[in-house]
């Protein structure tokens, strides 16, 4: 008996759907063929600001269509199939998606999206996406006296 672990099932969804596509050829509907692939992104909260990263081997920036909102980051564009080999060339295997993509990603806090900052390196792309004020983490002190004053002092500190 075989066991396999299934680490992503979103993952593995796209690759019977690709499975059956090849198959079947183009059966999917117009909602799936809107995007060919989609890549990986990592979101990271980091008290004042959220660093979101996208990793887009192959990708030209001029080929990449980036919008912020409030609270979503839309990442959009295609990836280009490279020139076909020579004939005495032969692709053995080639795993590598392409055409057209797009991600959306949901942000758990409001952002300032006009003071994003974007960065596109190496097929890396880095957006540092500050939070609004009222959404940064805030300090307040505690007073822990004997007294019978108040639990909370009036002044509140960011962090």
């Amino acid at each position: 008996m075989i066991i396999r672990r299934y680490l992503d099932p979103i993952t593995e969804i796209n690759a019977i759907r690709r499975q059956i596509n090849d198959v079947f050829g183009e059966l999917t509907t117009e909602a799936l063929t809107k995007a060919d692939w989609a890549p990986a992104v990592r979101l990271i909260d980091q008290g004042d600001e959220f660093v979101l990263t996208t990793y887009l081997a192959g990708v030209l920036s001029a080929d990449l269509d980036v919008q912020v909102s409030a609270d979503t980051v839309s990442i959009s564009g295609t990836r280009n199939q490279p020139a076909p080999v020579e004939d005495e060339v032969k692709v053995l295997y080639d795993d590598t998606r392409y055409g057209s993509f797009h991600r959306l990603v949901n942000l758990p806090d409001a952002v300032q999206n006009d003071q994003v900052a974007a960065h596109f390196t190496d097929g890396v792309l880095t957006l540092t996406l500050p939070k609004v004020v009222e959404a940064r983490n805030k300090v307040v002190k505690i007073s822990l006296g004997d007294t019978a004053s108040p639990a909370l002092e009036a002044g509140e500190a960011e962090a």
